[in-house]
């Protein structure tokens, strides 16, 4: 990936300068993910729905149970 790309953090990010998470970019056919303490290492592509099922599995009732 390149630096072109539109990598965006959570905003449940974290206290300080906020990289305690990964940052996601998002392209009409894939989700790109990396790190973000360390922007230059690998980066994993996942396919769009794939991610999109990722992400509403996450926003189920069985996720947000204590």
């Amino acid at each position: 990936m390149t630096d072109l790309d539109n990598w965006r953090k959570s905003s449940y990010s974290g206290g300080g300068d906020g990289n305690a998470c990964v940052e996601v970019a998002p392209h009409p056919t894939h989700i790109s993910v990396r790190d973000s303490k360390a922007p230059t290492r690998a980066v994993l592509t996942f396919p769009a729905a794939a991610f999109a099922g990722f992400l509403s599995g996450m926003k189920s009732p069985a996720w947000t149970r204590s």
